[in-house]
């Protein structure tokens, strides 16, 4: 088994497991650990997290926070519409951080990567690291390098267009 199916492995395991915990028995509070910034001249906010989290939020994001271990950190969020920008450094989200939306799982140990959730669908790219995706209940998963992106459905990984790219970005002040 190659390097990166035993990693998607690993990070399918850990996702099923939290995934179960969350929707079980999940703390979940306004701030988590974070720190609400605004940014000057946009309707875009900032969270800044422990062990170096940062979480970038597109104007009209609907999300929550989770803290999964009920540690007082975020450690994973609830996405309902919208596009968040979010970097969590290796090893800073003791067990990994998870994005949750209708349509997809996205897990990550450590990277910076885009989730955006849209009439019905939900988007994830990676700009650095590795992002696993599935959807909820499924076997089914993906591993995510670099430059790739997925529309949750079949799950097809393609290298996004720059024009793409560009256009996600800009919505996040990037």
């Amino acid at each position: 088994m190659s390097a990166r199916g035993r990693y998607f492995r690993r990070l399918v395991a850990g996702i099923f497991a939290g995934v179960f915990w969350m929707d079980t028995a999940f703390a979940q509070s306004s701030e988590a650990g974070c720190r609400f910034e605004p940014v000057a001249g946009t309707a875009r906010q900032i969270l800044r997290c422990q062990e170096g989290l940062t979480i970038i939020v597109e104007d009209g994001a609907r999300f929550s926070l989770v803290d999964r271990d009920r540690n007082g950190n975020a450690d994973a969020v609830r996405l309902r519409r919208k596009a968040l920008l979010l970097e969590a450094p290796a090893g800073g989200v003791q067990g990994g951080f998870v994005v949750v939306t209708p349509q997809a799982i996205a897990a990550v140990r450590g990277t910076r990567w885009t989730v955006d959730v849209g009439q019905g669908k939900t988007s994830v790219f990676v700009l650095r690291g590795r992002v696993a995706v599935q959807r909820p209940a499924s076997n089914a998963g993906v591993v995510l390098a670099p430059g790739e992106g997925v529309d949750v459905g079949k799950l097809t990984v393609k290298r996004w267009p720059a024009k793409r790219v560009s256009a996600l970005m800009a919505r996040l002040g990037q």
